[in-house]
């Protein structure tokens, strides 16, 4: 008999339309119903308003990444990001609207939602970058990121590093799903750099079974010289490179 998926997971879409409709596309193929969306999701040089339409009708549980709230808080400091102001554009007033509607954090089933940590969008939980490349971090220092809105909660589902991971601590399950639209990049507080490895949109499968939780982390191909294309065009020679390599 076959097992079908708790859930399906998606995290970091960051406008990536293309990606988006391959992963929903690939996730209903596998028999998923249900699906996450664990935040930033708009954020980036490529197709925000497809993407709005992609999702604006679908009932998927979603909450607010750290770039999604960028685009909320409106800061002085983004008006003259092209990036940021296309964006902006491109999703509107209803995109803008269904931004506000959403929570840094959401329980279900006994399954948290958060971006980075439990109390913090743009910390990671699964990784420590101290050192410029990501290495795993120990129990101990999860556990006590876990502590702050993970009570009662079995499952705990995480974005915003876009690599995909799982651990168990103190009997919880921690897993990042990797990211949808963008499979690598780099950052500067402090200088790390992320990367999957390849170009592939990436999501993960939940299931419930009787021992546990079960992770099935998927890699989707679909037409990434297409996105990066469009992030060249659109000014960001940076993303074009991520897009197509997985590397940064």
């Amino acid at each position: 008999m076959m097992t079908h998926p708790f859930l399906a997971v998606l995290a970091d879409i960051h406008g990536n339309s293309l990606a988006l409709r391959a992963v929903l596309d690939d996730a209903a193929r596998r028999g998923a119903d249900r699906l996450v969306n664990l935040g930033d999701t708009f954020y980036g040089p490529l197709d925000p308003g497809g993407t709005w339409d992609l999702l604006k009708d679908l009932d998927m549980p979603a909450i607010l990444g750290n770039q999604d709230r960028v685009l909320l808080e409106n800061g002085p400091e983004w008006a003259s990001v092209p990036t940021f102001r296309a964006t902006m554009d491109a999703i509107g007033e209803a995109g803008l609207d269904w931004l506000r509607s959403l929570s840094p954090t959401l329980v279900m089933d006994s399954v948290l939602l958060c971006h980075g940590t439990p109390a913090n969008d743009t910390a990671y939980l699964l990784e420590d970058v101290s050192t410029g490349l990501p290495v795993p971090r120990n129990c101990e220092e999860i556990g006590k990121d876990l502590k702050a809105g993970a009570e009662g909660c079995s499952l705990v589902l995480a974005g915003h590093s876009h690599l995909q991971g799982e651990t168990v601590c103190g009997g919880v399950t921690v897993v990042n799903p990797g990211s949808v639209g963008l499979p690598a990049y780099d950052d500067d507080t402090p200088p790390h750099a992320m990367a999957s490895g390849s170009p592939h949109a990436r999501y993960a499968l939940i299931y419930r079974e009787e021992q546990g939780w079960r992770t099935e982390f998927v890699a989707v191909r679909y037409d990434w010289e297409q996105a990066a294309a469009m992030a060249a065009r659109n000014g960001r020679e940076d993303w074009a490179g991520w897009l197509r390599t997985g590397l940064a």
